[in-house]
């Protein structure tokens, strides 16, 4: 015979309540619950309020009102902890945004201090290429040769602290979301062209073979051409300077699809640890942190190459093998003709 199921199945406990409430002794108790031990080995669903029943020591009337009791108990505690729940998740939303806020005005303060340290820092440059150009020409006198070569250091220094300068303002500019782009048909012919003449000589001096593979008469992208010169540009700096003397890097702009071109520049360096991929855009991150790298540079170049790319609604990829090369490669809209 099969047992209904009544309230007192969902109450745990419920001999100590009935101790505590001075229903039953602990004696009355132990006989109940060796009597209820007693008919389950018999094979019966056997409550304990049953046994309490039989031995009479209980009325059903009593035992319902000890569950019903019991059952409001733990109703009252489950909704305290509830709310309780609630109060702490709200606690920890409202911390959250605050500290999601603070993050925002703290990478938006990095943002103004990077730009106006940048600005800052270009006007002396100004001033200090202008003498060295005067030097250099000679128009405020004679130089040896000693003097002439030591200038072209100062020359290229100059160089280099400027190509630095402007790209901290353009990352202050998209790190709070001002980069604008000035949408015009590119030629891309024209442009990898003339990125690969201007890179070759620093290619020749680490004996790194330089390659330009295009189709011709290729159709024009919709682009900034400033910017996306400086993308590609960088793309093959970093390939050129990650190559080993002997190395190829190869700048690839071919059609992909209908209405697409895609850029890709490929090299045989020293590769990306395929766990280590996802950092490669953090600003002023270098995979080599070390104050002996060996590789320079500030960080900045990737995470600026992918703002720009981004900025013209399309997604940079990177395949890379470590010890065996990386390929850089993103698409470009070529250019509506019907408009």
């Amino acid at each position: 015979m099969t047992t209904p199921l009544t309230p007192e199945a969902l109450v745990p406990r419920l001999g100590e309540t009935l101790v505590q409430n001075g229903l039953i002794s602990e004696e009355e108790l132990q006989k109940a619950l060796a009597y209820q031990k007693e008919k389950q080995h018999a094979g019966e669903r056997f409550l304990l309020g049953q046994a309490l029943m039989e031995l009479h020591l209980l009325t059903r009337p009593q035992i319902d009102h000890a569950v019903t009791e019991q059952i409001i108990q733990l109703r009252n505690a489950l909704e305290d902890a509830n709310r309780f729940l609630e109060r702490r998740v709200a606690e920890r939303t409202a911390e959250l945004q605050e500290a999601l806020r603070k993050l925002s005005e703290l990478s938006q303060m990095k943002a103004n201090f990077v730009a106006n340290v940048s600005h800052e820092l270009r006007t002396p440059l100004t001033h200090v290429k202008g003498y060295l150009e005067l030097l250099a020409t000679e128009s405020l006198g004679s130089l040896s040769s000693e003097q002439k070569t030591a200038l072209q250091v100062s020359q290229r220094a100059a160089g280099r602290l400027e190509s630095l300068i402007d790209n901290l303002i353009l990352f202050s500019l998209a790190a709070r979301g001002e980069m604008t782009l000035s949408l015009t048909p590119v030629n891309l012919n024209k442009v990898g062209g003339e990125i690969i003449s201007y890179s070759r000589t620093k290619a020749d001096d680490r004996n790194v073979a330089l390659h330009f593979d295009i189709k011709p008469e290729i159709p024009l992208v919709q682009a900034d051409e400033e910017k996306i010169s400086w993308a590609i540009l960088q793309l093959i700096d970093n390939a050129i300077k990650f190559t080993p003397c002997g190395g190829n890097v190869t700048l690839t702009i071919q059609p992909e699809a209908d209405k697409l071109i895609m850029v890709s520049v490929t090299d045989t360096g020293i590769g990306i640890p395929a766990n280590r991929i996802s950092e490669i855009y953090e600003p002023f991150h270098q995979l080599d942190a070390s104050s002996t790298r060996r590789y320079g540079g500030t960080g900045l170049g990737l995470a600026l190459v992918r703002e720009i790319i981004s900025a013209h609604g399309s997604v940079i990829e990177v395949h890379s093998e470590d010890g065996k090369g990386t390929r850089f490669c993103f698409p470009l809209l070529t250019v509506n003709k019907s408009s």
